[in-house]
């Protein structure tokens, strides 16, 4: 009987550190990639799409055009 309480021990994840601290270490490893590359994707969706057409007028260019 005290075989198995002793085995029961060895498998409970709160009385066992060496097994906790490797599930904590491979959750926190899941956590932080899936941060990353959530991050990347928000950056990659977000990115500047290009040279937007704008009209300036030509009397606030850097040599002024009047009429």
């Amino acid at each position: 009987m005290a075989h198995e309480t002793n085995d029961t021990k060895q498998k409970d994840i709160t009385r066992n550190w060496v097994t906790s601290s490797r599930f904590l270490f491979y959750v926190q490893l899941f956590c932080i990639a899936a941060f990353l590359l959530g991050g990347c994707y928000k950056l990659y969706n977000s990115r500047y799409k290009g040279k937007p057409a704008v009209e300036v007028p030509e009397s606030t260019l850097y040599n002024p055009k009047y009429k």
